[in-house]
């Protein structure tokens, strides 16, 4: 990657798309929200596996060979011109790799508290009263108890996440790693850029946090969850009480590991 290569990771309902939206205002940024090469990435470790008769062929070296040229040959028409940053929320389960494939990269890693991201998607859910989502395997029955505890899941989109950050954030290649709060984004954008620009070592740019523009209509549509994308026009942080029944939100009080400081072993950044 010719300009440079960084990672946009973390939890679900945390700020991404809202911080990919402001990257992409830099002519010298190209960003957006999670795409495909995460998964590629995992389906070509597994194919080059044990699991591939052919496996007694492929060497270290082509492996990592193979896998740079995920990046290289999705990104073609971009990286030659601009600094690339991909996002996925599994990329924080690959630092080690990332690491060895690209030295210099570093992992953006937007984080929030679960209740309130559970509350957030519960609140898509109930906006889009017509639709049946892929989000639950476009099954219309349960009750907000069944699909939250289904997100909490090791394997569910919230509680898969939030184990890879904490894998990240406890391990090796742990300096790679700014974690971003949505509160902090919500409420103080124009810090937690230059945050983020000193982090990557990019300089400076003057931001518009009054218009932005991004939109993901036709993959929310049908993802079955239309809004999932959408970034409002300004840049705000606004109050609310929970949607959830008290207990449900209650589940989840401790989850918000970073805020605690005797936690952060490795003295990760925390905007």
């Amino acid at each position: 990657m010719r300009h440079g290569i960084h990672f946009i990771s973390g939890l679900p309902r945390s700020g991404s798309t809202l911080l990919a939206a402001l990257l992409r205002q830099n002519p010298r940024f190209h960003t957006r929200m999670s795409g495909p090469v995460a998964g590629w990435f995992g389906t070509m470790l597994n194919e080059m596996s044990g699991r591939n008769e052919y496996e007694v062929f492929i060497s270290d070296a082509q492996r990592r060979a193979v896998l740079r040229g995920l990046f290289e040959g999705y990104y073609h028409d971009v990286h030659p011109h601009k600094v690339v940053f991909d996002t996925n929320r599994s990329w924080c389960t690959r630092l080690p790799a990332l690491a060895e494939l690209y030295p210099d990269a570093k992992v953006i890693c937007c984080v929030r508290h679960v209740g309130w991201i559970m509350d957030s998607i519960e609140r898509l859910v109930r906006r889009n009263r017509f639709r049946v989502s892929r989000m639950f395997n476009f099954d219309s029955g349960g009750t907000v108890y069944s699909r939250i505890g289904g997100l909490a899941e090791p394997s569910g989109l919230v509680g898969f996440s939030l184990n890879a950050v904490r894998e990240a954030y406890y391990g090796e290649q742990s300096d790679r790693l700014l974690l971003v709060t949505y509160e902090s984004l919500s409420r103080s954008p124009a810090a937690v850029l230059d945050a983020v620009y000193g982090f990557i070592g990019e300089p400076p740019f003057v931001h518009d946090f009054d218009h932005l523009a991004y939109d993901e209509a036709e993959f929310d549509d049908r993802l079955g969850m239309p809004g999932l994308h959408s970034v409002a026009a300004k840049v705000c942080h606004t109050e609310r009480q929970p949607l959830l029944p008290p207990d449900l939100f209650a589940r989840f009080v401790n989850d918000a590991f970073w805020t605690d400081p005797r936690l952060n072993v490795r003295k990760v950044k925390v905007v």
